[in-house]
């Protein structure tokens, strides 16, 4: 054991070092931006001083890149003078970071490769880079090392094989030499969750850490399996299941931990997925695990026997803040449930949690217990209708990652005021939902929803110091800098700066295109960047599209890379949207039993998750009512059955019915239809090309 006096030394050093921005977690150069959250602590937090409220206005366009249409919504990272990108289904590029001159481009082919839809939707989120290696997860289930001088593949392998209902498109993390990857498919299928940390050097596995409980007729691997088993009731083994881990990864040195953000289980319904009941562990949960080993440390569960998709998969920011007047390292979180929490990184010791959104679901979190005390009637099983949730699925924050900054001491979180409408599935129910086991009207039409925020919330107080209301409820991922500025994007058009304290905007710019992918901040010989990508994308570009109607989001708005620095006169193109005009249809006679028909089937075959609810398209994919194909059958049918779109992100659905697809095709005419009303309220993209 440390003398006294020395153990208070190294404390008090190990604070210096956290306020220079070179935590125990980290060791990551100021310079740098390495992991989609900059180092292990996932603060989203620059060190860096050049770019400050002082001068912000100076800020100006230093270089862009165009970039293809599709999905973009990724943070960039930056290692040594070299800036890296990854857009679609892992097509990277890097570029000179200081002059954005492109130097060499990889591209995954998984277009050429994937079998499944669930590997096309969306696209991944983010890549990392260590020791001159760029790393990437494919959503068909490789992990890949580049060297970052060349783009050549340098090792690979297989995290799960093409025939499993599982995806990956959160952003991996290199930790320590290792680099950790999770995985999706828990919205789908009750497979069994798992996150595996790899070598960074030679791509050998060196462990894997289950999240839900094995087969329950075989001795337990462990003793991380021992507790998950206790807590799944009946008959449950192939049935239920999940808690895939696909976003959030933190990373702590001095504690040797590595957090991990579970998520929801399958089906959603817990009456089907455990019919005993029991908090279903660890869905829903916060896992600490040994970095070298992956054996369990210690958990904490934000919703014990999760069932409205709640998860803890979002962004968990470890950091040190005084808790009853003494310095305490935390581990924050503002998951999907609505509640900020703070827990102790070292032991998982529930510490505090408060209502940063509109929460229906749990009256409080029990101080004592730290368990929420959910309200009377909350669970839907065995219930007629439909009821009123929030957060719903959504959730009250998103993947879209929080900020915090050592100067402020305050997190600064996009959040969401979305609420749904849920019950229980009928027997006979079939589609999408049905098979989570409810109904589930996710982005429902509720007095006071589709509303976002910027919240800055001081996790001691438990209180927002200040909030902004956005427009739109899709905010974007936020940046914060030790120059006391917040970078945010919105869904209108902008990057925007704020003053970290008080919440004042202090500069903006024009971005012809939503923003909002997390922006990133690093600097090359001493001068300071902030570089973003533009573009909508994810779930609010498609299936959540509709609270984003009002704005112009869609595919035809220009993808870029912009990067700022102080002086920076570049300009972009002067550009003017293309006007969205349905295809002309004038001899279509809408047939109501065969809108009701292709509606459902629109929604029941997944087709919203990328082209939107009611096909409003928000950016994830086009949007259909403005499309040509709907009108002819052949080409229809060979885009959406036979794939002929598959390289443009499509995947075919061959065992789809043609009568299925007609009716399919019949509601988007109609939808067509309705559109030019639709678009009569629609406020357009800001005119000009920056400011």
């Amino acid at each position: 054991m440390l003398k006294p006096r020395l153990s208070v030394l190294l404390f008090i050093l190990g604070l210096a070092c956290c306020c220079t921005g070179t935590t125990a977690a980290a060791q990551v150069a100021a310079g740098d931006w390495p992991n989609f959250g900059r180092d292990g602590s996932e603060q989203h937090y620059s060190p860096l001083t050049g770019i400050a409220v002082s001068n912000v206005e100076k800020l100006g366009l230093a270089w862009y890149f165009d970039l293809e249409p599709g999905f973009t919504v990724s943070a960039p990272v930056k290692g040594g003078d070299k800036l890296f990108t990854t857009t679609g289904h892992s097509h990277i590029r890097a570029f000179d970071a200081a002059s954005g001159k492109l130097l060499w481009e990889f591209n995954a082919g998984v277009r050429d490769i994937a079998q499944s839809p669930l590997h096309m939707s969306w696209g991944n989120k983010g890549i990392a880079w260590w020791n001159d290696r760029v790393f990437l997860a494919t959503t068909d289930g490789r992990v890949i090392a580049l060297d970052d001088k060349t783009g050549q593949p340098l090792w690979h392998t297989r995290q799960f094989e093409l025939s499993e209902l599982r995806n990956s498109n959160g952003a991996p993390r290199v930790f320590d030499g290792k680099v950790i990857v999770g995985h999706g498919g828990a919205d789908i299928s009750p497979l069994r969750g798992y996150v595996t940390a790899y070598d960074a050097l030679t791509g050998k596995q060196l462990w894997r850490f289950y999240s839900v409980p094995g087969d329950p007729s075989v001795p337990a691997a462990n003793e991380a399996e021992k507790i998950m088993r206790a807590t799944w009731k009946g008959d449950w083994y192939g049935k239920g299941g999940g808690g895939t881990a696909w976003n959030a990864f933190s990373y702590d040195a001095e504690l040797n931990l590595v957090y991990l953000g579970i998520g929801n289980g399958f089906p959603y319904n817990q009456q089907l997925r455990s019919p005993g009941g029991g908090d279903n562990l660890f869905l829903a949960s916060v896992v600490a695990v040994n970095a070298d080993t992956g054996d369990y440390v210690w958990h904490y569960q934000v919703c014990p026997g999760e069932q409205w998709d709640c998860t803890a998969s979002q962004d968990m920011t470890i950091a040190t803040v005084p808790i009853d007047g003494k310095p305490r390292k935390v581990l924050m979180q503002a998951p999907k449930n609505g509640f900020f929490y703070v827990l102790d990184a070292a032991t998982g010791e529930f510490i505090s949690a408060e209502k940063f959104a509109r929460v229906s679901w749990a009256e409080r979190i029990d101080a004592k217990t730290g368990r929420p005390v959910e309200n009377p009637g909350i669970r839907y099983q065995d219930k007629p209708g439909l009821f009123e949730l929030w957060p719903g699925p959504q959730g009250a924050h998103s993947w879209l990652p929080q900020a915090y900054s050592e100067r402020t001491g305050l997190v600064y979180i996009p959040v969401m005021d979305v609420g749904a409408l849920i019950g229980a599935a009928p027997p006979d129910a079939t589609g999408f939902t049905a098979g989570m086991g409810l109904t589930l009207i996710a982005d429902a039409e509720l007095p006071g929803s589709r509303r976002s925020f910027l919240k800055a919330w001081d996790p001691v107080s438990q209180r927002a110091a200040w909030s902004i209301e956005l427009p739109g409820d899709w905010p974007g991922g936020v940046l914060a800098t030790a120059g006391d500025l917040v970078f945010q994007g919105r869904i209108d058009g902008y990057l925007v700066a704020y003053d970290a304290r008080s919440g004042e905007q202090v500069w903006s710019y024009k971005t012809d295109a939503p923003v909002v992918a997390p922006p990133i901040s690093y600097s090359i010989k001493d001068k300071q960047y902030i570089s973003v990508l533009t573009g909508n994308g994810s779930q609010g570009g498609g299936i959540l599209a509709t609270g984003n109607a009002a704005y112009r989001t869609d595919y035809q708005l220009p993808r870029r890379l912009l990067t700022f620095a102080i002086g920076g006169a570049a300009e972009v193109p002067a550009f003017a949207p293309p006007p969205l005009v349905p295809p002309d249809d004038p001899d279509f006679a809408p047939d109501e039993e065969r809108v009701q028909a292709g509606a459902m089937a629109f929604a029941t075959n997944a087709c919203i998750v990328c082209h939107g609810t009611n096909a409003i398209g928000g950016g994830s994919a086009p949007d259909l009512r403005f499309s040509p194909a709907i009108l002819n059958p052949d080409l229809f049918k060979a885009v959406v059955i036979d794939g002929s779109y598959k390289m443009q992100g499509m995947p075919a659905s061959p065992t789809l019915p043609e009568s299925v697809l007609e009716d399919i095709r019949h509601y988007l005419r109609l939808r067509a239809m309705q559109a030019p009303a639709e678009i009569a309220t629609m406020s357009q993209p800001p005119p000009g090309t920056g400011e």
